[in-house]
C-alpha cells in the first residue's frame, strides 16, 4: 500500500519533487521532499538531509537580541576549568524571584554542591592555589593573560609534585613571579612576596625550586631596565634619567653589576647621576622606591665611582 493511501493529508515538510530515478529495491516510484527521498511503493528511504540551516543561538525572554551560542569558555583559573555548576540565590535562570520554599531548597542544593565540590585533597589544594594566584595577580594589576599563565604554571608545579613539603601560598606567589620573569615584567620578588600570605623567604625558596625543576625560560634582568620605572616614581628629569642609563650601561659593560640586585643598582645609578645636578635625591628616597636598604645604595654608589669618573 502506498504512503499517500495511508495518510489523508501529507506531512508539513512535503514539497514533492518528481525524479526520473526508480527505486533500487522494487523499481517503484521515487518521491523527494525537503527532508528525504523515498520510494512511494515500498517506503524505502533512499536519501535524507538532516542539516538544520536555522540559527544555532538561543533566544531568551530577557534578551531577545542575544546571539549567545554557548556558556562561559574554559578557564585555567578554576580547578575544574569552569565546568562546575553554580547555584544562584534569589532568582531563577529567567530572572524571576524564587519563593521562600524554593529558596530553602536551593540553599540545601548549594550546600551539598559545596560539600561535593572537591573529589580529593589534591583538587582542594589546586583550588586554593589558583585562588591565591588570582588574588595576587589582581592586586598587582596584571592582565588576564599573565594571570592565566601563572595558573598554568601552578598546575605544572602540582603535576610535578613540587607542592610536597611546601605551602600552597608560596608556590602560588612563586608562579606569579616566575611568569613575570618569563614575560619581562619588571616586578621584584619582594613586591610579589609582600602580597603572599607566607614569609618572603619561603617564596624565594619556592621560586628557586620552580626555576630549577621546571626550567623556566627566564631572561637575566639588567639594572638599566629598572631605571625608567624608579625614575618615574621619583619624578626624575629626563637629563638625569639619561645620565643614569649611561652609567648603568657602562657598569654592565665593565662587569660591575655581576651578582648584584638589579633594582638596587639602578637606584644607585639614579642617585649618582643626581650628584652635581640641580635635582637632588636622598639615599633614603631612592632606597624606599628600589626596595633595598640605605647601606646598599651607598655601597653601590661607591662601587660605580670609577664608572662615574669615566662617564661624567
Amino acid at each position: 500500500m502506498a504512503t499517500r493511501d495511508i495518510y489523508e493529508s501529507g506531512f508539513d515538510e512535503d514539497v514533492p519533487t518528481n525524479t526520473n530515478n526508480a527505486c533500487p529495491d522494487c523499481g517503484g516510484y521515487v518521491r523527494t521532499n525537503t527532508l528525504e527521498t523515498l520510494c512511494e511503493e515500498c517506503g524505502l528511504v533512499i536519501d535524507e538531509y538532516q542539516i538544520d540551516h536555522g540559527p544555532e543561538w538561543r533566544i531568551t525572554e530577557r534578551d531577545e537580541e542575544s546571539q549567545r551560542r554557548t556558556g562561559a569558555p574554559l578557564t585555567p583559573t578554576r580547578h575544574d576549568r569552569g565546568l562546575s555548576s553554580e547555584i544562584g540565590y534569589k532568582r531563577d535562570a529567567a530572572g524571576r524571584t524564587l519563593s521562600g520554599k524554593k529558596r530553602q531548597q536551593v540553599a540545601r542544593m548549594r550546600r551539598e554542591q559545596s560539600r561535593g565540590r572537591f573529589q580529593s585533597k589534591a583538587e582542594r589544594n589546586l583550588a586554593l592555589g589558583l585562588g591565591e594566584v588570582r588574588r595576587i595577580a589582581g592586586a598587582l594589576g596584571f592582565a588576564e593573560s599573565i594571570r592565566d599563565q601563572a595558573c598554568r604554571l601552578f598546575r605544572s608545579a602540582q603535576d610535578e609534585d613540587l607542592l610536597r613539603g611546601r605551602s600552597v601560598e608560596s608556590i602560588a606567589a612563586a608562579s606569579i613571579y616566575g611568569v613575570c620573569r618569563c614575560n619581562g615584567l619588571l616586578r621584584t620578588l619582594e613586591e610579589v612576596a609582600d602580597l603572599a600570605r607566607v614569609e618572603n623567604q619561603r617564596v624565594v625558596n619556592a621560586y628557586k625550586t620552580l626555576n630549577a625543576e621546571l626550567g623556566l625560560p627566564t631572561q637575566p634582568v639588567r639594572p638599566r631596565d629598572f631605571i625608567p620605572r624608579i625614575a618615574s616614581e621619583l619624578a626624575v628629569p629626563d637629563p638625569v634619567r639619561q645620565k643614569a642609563l649611561d652609567l648603568a650601561e657602562a657598569s654592565e659593560a665593565m662587569g660591575v653589576t655581576t651578582g648584584l640586585k638589579p633594582s638596587g643598582f639602578a637606584g644607585a645609578c639614579l642617585y649618582r647621576a643626581c650628584l652635581g645636578e640641580t635635582y637632588r635625591l636622598t639615599q633614603v628616597e631612592v632606597a624606599q622606591v628600589a626596595e633595598v636598604s640605605v647601606p646598599t645604595i651607598r655601597a653601590h654608589s661607591n662601587s660605580i665611582q670609577e664608572v662615574y669618573q669615566r662617564h661624567p
